[in-house]
């Protein structure tokens, strides 16, 4: 037994029934042990999903960083490819937005970020900063649209939201009013494109803080 052996079958166990039936006990079961075994390898229940995330990364399109083109629609690309792994397991794209992956897939993945931000010119701090923030906004992204078990629910927490924009009164709420047609507007491949520029371009064009000036307090 491995630790690359447990999450392979954590990865099979979350593909065929969602990431919520891969628990150590299940492991256990499916590894013929007892789940005490299994954290010589894995050190807690909250540790699975981040590695399981490590694990599925491995297949994020990463061939844009040598390709031609221009950096900003390179970056994007990979941001999308990232994206759509989570879209794919939906339980995973929600435990995302608190997992913290350490693994070689994560590592590549930030690297290969960084990689076409400096290709892009961007200065060291901000792309350090600005990486993180465009993992964020993929991971909620992600979180947002994905269904999970329960579309329906999803699909009616959708339709109140629509209903209650639509619904208010100018009178109260005209800033609402007048751009409600707008607020939910867009496919979501044009809405998670138009972020990536949004934020490719401010994290190029945003100077980090200066550090505090602390010789003035002993």
């Amino acid at each position: 037994m491995t630790r690359a052996g447990i999450i392979a079958v954590a990865v099979r166990i979350m593909r065929a029934e969602g990431l919520q039936k891969a628990t150590m006990r299940r492991l256990a079961q499916e590894l013929d042990t007892g789940p005490a075994s299994l954290y010589v390898y894995v050190r807690n229940t909250a540790e699975l999903p981040a590695a399981v995330l490590d694990e599925l990364l491995g297949t994020v399109d990463l061939t844009p960083v040598s390709a031609a083109g221009d950096w900003r629609d390179r970056l994007a690309t990979v941001l999308t490819s990232y994206t759509m792994v989570l879209f794919e397991h939906p339980g995973l794209a929600r435990s995302a937005l608190v997992a913290r992956p350490s693994g070689e897939y994560y590592l590549r993945l930030i690297e290969s970020l960084l990689d076409l931000l400096d290709r892009g010119g961007v200065l060291a701090g901000q792309a350090d900063w600005g990486m993180d923030a465009l993992l964020q906004y993929t991971t909620a992204t992600a979180a947002e649209h994905a269904h999970g078990e329960r579309p329906a629910d999803t699909r009616n927490d959708w339709d109140a939201l629509t209903n209650a924009l639509h619904g208010v009164s100018g009178a109260t709420h005209p800033h609402i009013a007048a751009l409600a047609p707008d607020l939910l507007a867009g496919e979501p491949q044009a809405r998670l494109s138009w972020g990536f520029r949004m934020l490719i371009n401010g994290i190029a064009h945003t100077p980090t803080p200066a550090p505090p000036d602390r010789s003035a307090h002993p």
